[in-house]
């Protein structure tokens, strides 16, 4: 092989990695982005279920990552601003997710637990 077919087979090896690595680091994860947890997440909204937590708890960040963009429905309280209603609830950890009859539940409970105890439906993701 002579010089130019080599620098063109180097050539459009270095171009496929680069379009590989693209895909990789561009392409949507999911093309839902949690939405499939509409559902759940407005279930534990309307049966009063509240999470109380900081912005710089890690444990909260996880907790809401789980959701994903359904994350919006679910009633949460920032603690760093709105400390009344945090210190009101007698919240001393983060997360913490209170239940309007009394239950609570501290640290990261994940989908499934926050499901059984609330008696909303986790659904599967979608493929």
């Amino acid at each position: 092989m002579n010089k130019i077919g080599k620098n063109i087979t180097v050539l459009v090896i270095i171009v496929l990695a680069l379009l590989v690595i693209a895909l990789i680091l561009f392409y949507p994860k999911s093309s839902s982005g949690g939405a499939y947890l509409n559902s759940f997440a407005q279930c534990l909204s309307a049966k009063g279920a509240v999470m109380y937590g900081a912005y710089w708890c890690p444990h909260c960040q996880n907790e809401k990552a789980a959701f994903g963009s359904a994350f919006s429905y679910v009633n949460y309280v920032e603690c760093t601003q709105e400390t009344a209603k945090c210190n009101a609830a007698g919240v001393q950890g983060f997360p913490t997710w209170i239940f309007p009859d009394g239950r609570r539940f501290e640290g990261e409970q994940g989908l499934q637990k926050l499901a059984e105890e609330s008696g909303c439906v986790l659904p599967a993701p979608s493929p």
